[in-house]
């Protein structure tokens, strides 16, 4: 793939900084949906856009009159708006532009106006952007573009604010499970962390609906419960809202156990036409439970590199 590093960041860097947001295939939250209404009220345009920038994808976690859930990255004009992380990228006319005169997706929608603000990490990473879309040539009111980047930088706080509020969920379960606890009173002894994720939940929730997801949701985690050794005081707990379940596993060898999880879930991933990817990190030596938490979640972010 193409290298597209934003400034001061590798492409791996940028990826791994999107992937501990934990918001991309996320289920629809009303916030993002009143951020694009706002977005496109203040511009004055029929489409606005929360994107982000995935690996080879630019997916929508918030849309008004677009179709579609997302594109391929390399015919996404926020691809190169994330090349700039400090400045809004304006485009009077695409038609115009040698970047994005035979762009296919922008010719059947008929684009010809794209203004963009990247979407940045408190760290500096451009993982995506609050964008408005026209389809007539035109540029944006000074007032309009400051309105644009406040809106990106809102978007950026709601994303940061559930990630914090994820990670302190995560923190609690790590906390109550007496084999984190032993692993840090006794050097040597044994646990993993794991981190098992449903791909693509907004996907599936539009294609049948939250509450028949939420059923399969419950259903798969029975399943992955009795994949776990309850001499052993393994755990299961599914993170609020979402398709993520943190297992913590007392041994060192988890291997057994993760290819347990993976055809328990099959039938259920099959069906739905998802995956479930895994992450896991182990420790013997009393380190973080935030430590081993990032293994885990660097683990899970490989995974999604290889499956993609």
């Amino acid at each position: 793939m193409t290298d597209h590093s934003s400034a001061a960041f590798t492409e791996t860097e940028r990826q791994h900084a999107l992937d501990a947001l934990h918001v991309v295939g996320s289920l629809p939250e009303p916030a993002y949906d009143d951020i694009v209404k706002v977005a496109a009220a203040v511009c004055g345009t029929p489409m606005a856009l929360v994107t982000l920038i995935d690996r080879d994808r630019q997916w929508f976690k918030a849309r008004i009159g677009v179709e579609g859930s997302e594109t391929d990255r390399d015919v996404a004009v926020c691809d190169h708006a994330i090349r700039q992380p400090d400045q809004l990228l304006e485009v009077g006319d695409l038609k115009q532009d040698s970047r994005f005169v035979d762009n296919p997706v922008l010719n059947e929608m008929g684009a010809r106006f794209y203004a963009g603000m990247p979407l940045v990490t408190r760290e500096g990473a451009a993982v995506g952007s609050v964008c408005v879309v026209d389809l007539t040539p035109r540029s944006l009111s000074a007032e309009q573009r400051d309105a644009l980047q406040a809106l990106a930088r809102l978007t950026m706080t709601l994303m940061e604010a559930r990630s914090r509020e994820r990670e302190q969920e995560v923190a609690t379960i790590l906390e109550q499970s007496p084999l984190v606890e032993a692993a840090h009173a006794t050097t040597g002894t044994a646990c993993t962390v794991v981190i098992l994720e449903l791909q693509d939940l907004a996907a599936l929730a539009e294609q049948m609906g939250e509450r028949s997801l939420e059923r399969q949701l419950q259903q798969l985690d029975v399943a992955l419960e009795q994949c776990l050794d309850a001499t052993r005081g393994d755990s299961i707990n599914r993170v609020t809202g979402s398709g993520e379940f943190i297992a913590v596993l007392g041994s060192d060898q988890p291997e057994d156990t993760l290819e347990r999880f993976q055809r328990a879930a099959e039938p259920g991933t099959t069906a739905l036409g998802t995956r479930l990817l895994i992450g896991a990190g182990t420790t013997s030596t009393g380190e973080s439970n935030n430590a081993l938490f990032m293994r885990a979640d660097r683990a899970l972010s490989e995974a999604k590199d290889a499956a993609r």
